[in-house]
């Protein structure tokens, strides 16, 4: 954080976060997990916060449970979720009573991918490509496919101030959002399942529901980003500890978070207001971190 002049990060556990536990396991495992980071966070006042961990494969009553009782930690502004839910995806209905009571506690979910897409879609020759493919195309694809499920089952329509913060800019929401609601409008299935009325435009959740990372790496992704959802709802990030330099000084800046830091100050013609806003005046006020 030093070295590249950060002030205040929020901090989670990665993925797979404790979705692999049993069910009997869960719910104690995030009770222990979550108070250990939010007093890791309370060594450093004013610089650490965090994400809150669900117990998801726990019976949805626990993981209510814990969803209330983090309100009651002091470093925790949000939880984090995986694109999987309960298992079955973030259009299960099982889900509901989970985003029930994340809008009630006004809990902001923080959604990271973390499964991918299956290798087979990479072609037999993927593995010479080392990481590529799955890290700058599984991944974001991962997430728009959650984020536009969510859309298609109504989730936003339900639960109308459900808050989700999304990982790497969304992903390919941004630029696919057209096609994704000309999609929509024109599918004869929903029509006739009366499945589009009274139903909310993507564009209006993207402005209201969703806020984005600026984990994107270029103004071109960034800008894209920004005509999505705004400026006012975009937030600067590192994706630490991922992308690290792999030769030479470890120590040296890391090209992740300044190609970061160029792409906002470029969208922004820093300084500017927006510019300010997004490395760190958003998050400071959605995120309460002065508090």
């Amino acid at each position: 954080m030093d070295k590249h002049h950060i002030q205040t990060s929020v901090i989670s556990l990665a993925n797979p976060w404790l979705d692999f536990l049993p069910s009997n396991e869960g719910a104690e495992a995030a009770r222990r997990v979550n108070d250990d980071i939010d007093a890791m966070c309370g060594q450093f006042p004013g610089r650490l916060y965090a994400f809150g961990t669900l117990p998801l494969s726990a019976p949805a009553d626990q993981v209510v449970a814990e969803i209330v009782r983090l309100k009651d930690l002091t470093h925790i502004r949000g939880v984090i979720m995986g694109t999987s839910g309960l298992g079955s995806g973030l259009d299960d209905p099982s889900l509901d009573v989970i985003y029930d009571a994340l809008e009630k506690t006004n809990s902001l979910i923080f959604l990271h991918p973390h499964y991918g897409l299956p290798n087979s879609v990479y072609g037999p020759r993927a593995s010479d490509y080392g990481h590529v493919l799955p890290l700058a195309l599984g991944f974001p694809l991962e997430t728009t496919i959650a984020i536009t499920r969510m859309l298609l089952s109504g989730v936003f329509d339900r639960f109308r101030r459900l808050q989700v913060l999304v990982a790497h800019s969304g992903g390919t929401l941004p630029f696919l959002a057209g096609r994704i609601e000309s999609c929509i409008l024109h599918d004869g299935h929903l029509v006739r399942e009366g499945k589009l009325e009274g139903r909310r435009k993507i564009w209006d959740i993207l402005n209201n529901d969703i806020y984005l990372d600026a984990v994107i790496y270029s103004e071109v992704g960034l800008r894209s980003a920004a005509a999505a959802s705004g400026t006012d709802r975009l937030m600067f990030g590192t994706d630490h500890p991922f992308f690290p330099p792999l030769e030479g000084d470890r120590e040296q800046e890391w090209a992740s978070v300044a190609l970061n830091t160029e792409a906002i100050r470029t969208l922004c013609a820093a300084p500017s207001r927006d510019d300010l806003a997004i490395m760190g005046g958003n998050a400071r006020k959605v995120l309460r971190l002065n508090s």
